[in-house]
């Protein structure tokens, strides 16, 4: 049996590896029935694996493989013991095709627990099948506003979908820390791209502008961006006219590379670069050359988290070392979230009164008070009925040792767990 969809399978081993990530590969290896399980529990894993969006993926085959072996002898539950099937599916970074996926792991494979991984595109369209068709979801890597309010959480809480993540006014407010910690202008050019994630961040009642006026910032906004656009040029020239000391905003890698490319072109040398999920990954920084200096960004986790896994006992720093030994790639962020949600996956079942009955699986969930290696996950604490918050920094990248650039805490406004590593410094070019 493989856990894999066909369009994962065909042409080759190899494809398969590239497109989950070669941890899932332990996922071909046969379920063994055990006389004592109780029953098969399925869980459905959703990740972005494949498509733009396939960074923050990166980790997820791997966290899953870890899991399944802690799983070979079965999962103690307070309704006895079961095995547990991990159907990994791609959602190929579109919320269309993740929607089917989601739909497909409810109503035909029947799954006991939906798990979307990562990133809105992701997250939403799967929760919004679990909702629909009454299958309980747990999902985290994405603010907790981009999912709940776009899907009408605002007005009522869900019965079967729950999240955890830090809020968008944590990140905002993290922004705003990075910036009054340099000296600048005060104006903000801000870039957003005309999707879920642009129009949430760029919101004028709650997205990112509204902290950022009240810190007594001038703000600027060209209009959005299409999303893998080539010509940054309208928001450029709106900046240089403003003279904007500061950009912010969220976009993804290769959008961000393609307009800081274009603003040391045209000329445009702020002195702060902060935008989320683009500059969240190694490889991404990487791709920006020397530009990759000096970038900042939301940090979500890093080795430095003083938090333990509640599966394995390892510290942050155990687990980021243990990536690093295993793949030969420096350590990412969505690792530790990759772990947590399997912590609080299986917490749930372990808790279920009956880890077969999706409303048991809700209700346990709805219940969860979990420590984990990103911190304490309890949808009982909001602040919303189906969210629980989680930390958040500012970082900024500078040039590294043993990798080519390193990811350093320079603010904790928002989170006091511990001090900065080092100031916040500008960026090279505007010096």
């Amino acid at each position: 049996m493989t856990y894999l969809p066909k369009s994962l399978r065909a042409p080759s081993r190899r494809t398969v590896l590239k497109g989950i990530g070669a941890g899932t590969a332990a996922l071909a290896t046969p379920m063994i029935a055990r006389a004592q399980s109780l029953g098969t529990v399925k869980i459905g894993f959703i990740t972005p694996a494949t498509g733009p969006l396939a960074l923050f993926g990166e980790t997820d085959g791997y966290a899953v493989e870890k899991v399944q072996a802690l799983l070979a002898s079965g999962l103690q539950t307070a309704a006895g013991t079961y095995d547990v099937e991990i159907l990994v599916r791609d959602g190929q970074s579109d919320p269309n095709r993740t929607a089917e996926v989601a739909g497909d792991l409810i109503l035909n494979d029947e799954v006991h627990l939906l798990v979307p991984a990562s990133t809105t595109d992701t997250i939403s369209p799967a929760a919004d099948q679990a909702e629909l068709y009454e299958c309980p979801c747990v999902s985290t890597g994405a603010p907790w506003q981009a999912v709940i309010f776009p899907r009408g959480g605002g007005e009522a809480p869900f019965h079967w979908t729950y999240h955890f993540f830090w809020g968008l006014d944590e990140a905002l407010n993290t922004f705003v820390g990075l910036w009054n910690s340099i000296e600048t202008n005060k104006k903000v050019g801000m870039l957003f791209p005309q999707n879920a994630d642009g129009e949430t961040w760029g919101n004028n009642e709650y997205g990112l502008p509204v902290p950022t006026q009240a810190a007594g910032y001038e703000v600027v906004v060209p209009g959005y961006f299409q999303p893998r656009t080539n010509d940054y040029s309208a928001q450029i020239s709106a900046f240089k006219e403003a003279n904007c000391d500061i950009v912010g905003g969220i976009t993804y890698v290769d959008d961000f590379k393609t307009f800081v490319n274009q603003c040391a072109q045209q000329g445009y040398r702020p002195k702060a670069m902060t935008v989320a999920a683009a500059l969240l990954f190694p490889s991404g920084i990487e791709a920006l050359g020397d530009l990759g200096d000096g970038m900042s960004s939301e940090v979500w986790w890093t080795p430095a988290f003083p938090f333990k896994s509640s599966l394995t006992g390892q510290v942050s720093r155990e687990i980021a070392d243990e990536w690093e030994a295993d793949t030969g790639r420096q350590w990412t962020q969505p690792l530790g979230y990759s772990h947590a949600i399997m912590e609080v996956a299986l917490d749930v079942l372990k808790r279920s009164a009956d880890p077969l009955d999706r409303t048991a699986n809700r209700d346990s969930l709805k219940a969860t008070n979990l420590d984990t290696l990103i911190g304490n996950v309890n949808f009982a604490t909001g602040p919303h009925p189906n969210v629980s918050t989680t930390p958040i920094f500012g970082g900024q990248w500078v040039k590294g040792e043993k990798w080519p650039y390193d990811l350093k805490i320079v603010d904790n406004t928002v989170n006091k767990l511990f001090e900065p590593e080092q100031p916040m410094k500008l960026l090279p070019w505007a010096n």
